[in-house]
């Protein structure tokens, strides 16, 4: 059973984002991201996949499997229970389920990264996708 992994690149830049996923083995990365641009250079959802690509890890955005807007408000104001129950009733929607399970699928088959902003992995959605995923797959989750 494949390892499924998350990784966060507040504090990091993207070299350095991308070294630790190579040394973790990740073959895809799926961004949970609603909106795949960044302020933080090299996050931008074109760039990224394209280096990524060029070091041999796949990417694919899920925009399904990303916060709504009331949920990223709720998070950057610090309101993570609100965060949480906005992106669990957002999990119900039939897009992001069919997301959910499409990511299922693919961690079952291959090692992969679910890749979001925040460093803490307590403190961001991509947790909750992880967590889903992990009680269907019943494998191990590994923050990077």
């Amino acid at each position: 059973m494949n390892r499924l992994a998350t990784i966060g690149y507040e504090t990091d830049t993207q070299g350095g984002m991308i070294q630790r996923l190579k040394a973790a083995d990740v073959e895809l990365v799926i961004d949970v991201r609603a909106v795949a641009s960044s302020r933080k250079a090299g996050f931008s959802k074109t760039l990224l996949g394209n280096s990524l690509n060029a070091e041999g890890v796949g990417y694919l955005h899920m925009r399904a499997l990303g916060t709504p807007k009331p949920g990223r408000d709720a998070a950057r104001a610090g309101r993570t229970d609100e965060m949480r129950a906005i992106f669990n009733a957002h999990l119900e929607e039939p897009e992001a389920v069919l997301a959910l399970a499409q990511a299922t699928e693919l961690a079952r088959d291959k090692r992969i990264a679910l890749l979001c902003y925040e460093d803490d992995p307590n403190c961001c959605h991509r947790q909750i996708v992880a967590d889903r995923i992990r009680a269907v797959l019943k494998c191990e989750v590994v923050d990077l």
